[in-house]
């Protein structure tokens, strides 16, 4: 089970994903190979043995990049698994290096920087599934 955000490249003047119009077009982040060395320069542990799908390791959490198989990559899909807060600074560094803003699915909004509500909403949901189960 993981915490599953978008990084989507959301023009300014979007306060809430509420705002965004139906048509809603957004500029693409670019070729799979200019999306990896921007996420490689800012984070050079990323595996991208597999060009679509990348995996970054902390100390107790990880997460996954999805850039999908079409070029250009349009956005971003992390699914973020394990605990502690330091995986938001992850997080914000991937959005940054890609110039993106995060979506948390589950929540159905931007996640801001200084936040941890909707992580530790997820983490005690997962807690609660795994422990009912």
């Amino acid at each position: 089970m993981s915490w599953d955000l978008l990084l989507l490249p959301v023009p300014a003047g979007f306060d809430s994903v509420d705002d965004f119009p139906d048509d809603l077009a957004t500029p693409p982040l670019g070729s799979h190979e200019q999306v990896t060395a921007a996420l490689l320069d800012q984070l050079p542990g990323i595996d991208f043995s597999d060009p679509t799908w990348g995996r970054l390791a902390g100390p107790a959490w990880s997460i996954e990049l999805s850039l999908g198989s079409e070029t250009p990559v349009d956005s971003i899909m992390l699914h973020v698994r394990g605990a502690g807060d330091d995986v938001l600074g992850a997080v914000f560094a991937i959005a940054g290096a890609v110039g993106c803003r995060v979506i948390d699915i589950s929540e159905g909004d931007f996640l801001a920087p200084d936040d941890p509500n909707g992580w530790h909403s997820f983490q005690d949901y997962r807690d609660r599934v795994i422990r009912d189960s």
